[in-house]
């Protein structure tokens, strides 16, 4: 589960900006949290708007470079067609409006829970040297706090790590944390803090059409079932489909369509661009709702209907279904959903630009008007929205007047 994630000197980001799934002490929708073991709320879903160009995909492509730079060493060296993007060099890139920033490192921060234990991990880059890195533990069962360890001008190993043993060569580009899942990949914490940054959190990226296609494999019978169930959602005329994989890997969807009584198969190829990103889609929506992933999507609505994304941000609402305490996280234009209805104040955000190129990150639920009243819970949100009431107006890619920021 994420908690919360800070960027600050990354792209279009100068300032440091905190995105943040912990529920806010509000009234709308109190069904619709995840509640933890530890009595702690956080938001099953999270929305970002903003116009193009602010910003809002920067803060998802932060919190995945930071994911990348972790997880990158562990896969350098490997020959799995998934993992491609995590083979190749990272180079983080700064604020470029600045002449102070070029010369400053990306900071990143970030907070996020496993079965046992919620983690703080702080690591600070300047394009792919580490210049600081530390690790913090809370066990969830006791509470009891624990420091892991800090690389500053010397790395100091705490706590459970003290016996552990580093490199006196570690590499300037390579995080700790890196190091120690490839040396230690045993121990019990290292392994639970990077099997959350491999498999706790997904990133959609529909960049590759080759890559689309092999989204659509399912082997499983429940994560299949739900797929059809959106398919049904969407009211299309497809009542299944089958995957066939040949023995050179090349892998072929086929689509069953009933039509007035008529069943006829068609390939996926043949099928409308919509339906072929569909199916690239519903797999991983479906395996989050069952395994409890976070997943994030830049520009979500662009790649399916409004009826099927609100079905989708639904299901993660819904406490009944989302049983494992997945997480959405998107982008988005699409202003059918943005009511109270469907979200909550703190699960819409808005990213725009300010004066100085600088994007800005804040949630509806901080917003305030120049008089310094918060935004009402049956407020009409997509209505102030376009009217640019809220700061980060759809068409311009500044924002508007800052001074109705709370900061």
């Amino acid at each position: 589960m994420l908690c919360q994630f800070s960027v600050k000197n990354y792209k279009s980001i100068r300032d440091e900006v905190t995105f943040d799934m912990q529920a806010a002490a509000i009234t709308e929708h109190e069904d619709k949290v995840i509640r933890d073991k530890d009595g702690e709320q956080f938001l099953p879903v999270s929305a970002i708007y903003g116009p193009n160009g602010g910003g809002k995909s920067n803060v998802l492509e932060g919190l995945h470079m930071l994911a990348a730079k972790v997880l990158r060493p562990l896969y350098a060296t490997g020959d799995n067609d998934e993992r491609i993007f995590l083979q190749k060099k990272l180079l983080i890139e700064p604020f470029a409006f600045s002449e102070e920033t070029k010369n400053q490192p990306t900071e990143f921060e970030i907070f996020f829970r496993t079965e046992i234990a919620e983690y703080r991990y702080i690591l600070h880059v300047k394009r792919d040297v580490v210049v600081y890195e530390s690790l913090d533990r809370v066990k969830l069962d006791t509470g009891r706090k624990s420091a892991l360890f800090e690389r500053d001008e010397e790395t100091t190993l705490k706590g459970v790590f003290t016996n552990l043993k580093i490199s006196d060569e570690l590499s300037a580009t390579l995080p700790l944390l890196s190091f120690l899942g490839i040396t230690y990949k045993k121990n019990e914490i290292v392994k639970d803090v990077l099997e959350w940054f491999e498999y706790g959190i997904e990133f959609l990226n529909y960049s590759n059409p080759i890559e689309e296609l092999r989204m659509a494999v399912s082997n499983s019978e429940y994560v299949k079932q739900l797929m059809l169930e959106m398919i049904q959602e969407m009211d299309l005329d497809i009542v299944d489909f089958r995957v066939v994989e040949d023995e050179n890997d090349r892998i072929d969807v086929y689509t069953k369509h009933m039509v007035e009584g008529y069943e006829a198969e068609l390939n996926l190829l043949e099928e409308s661009s919509g339906t072929k990103k569909l199916f690239g889609l519903m797999p991983f929506i479906a395996t989050s709702l069952l395994t409890g992933t976070v997943l994030v999507i830049d520009e979500l609505d662009a790649k399916i209907h409004p009826v099927l994304l609100r079905h989708i941000i639904m299901m993660f609402n819904d406490m009944s279904i989302n049983k494992k305490n997945a997480q959405l996280i998107f982008t988005s234009h699409d202003l059918s959903t943005m009511n109270n209805e469907v979200f909550r104040r703190d699960e819409i955000w808005f990213a725009a630009k300010g004066v100085a190129q600088n994007s800005q990150l804040y949630s509806l639920v901080e917003f305030k008007n120049e008089k310094g009243e918060s935004v009402r819970k049956d407020a009409k949100f997509d209505k102030q929205y376009l009217e640019g009431k809220y700061g980060a107006d759809p068409y311009l890619r500044k924002i508007i007047d800052w001074g109705k920021i709370n900061a």
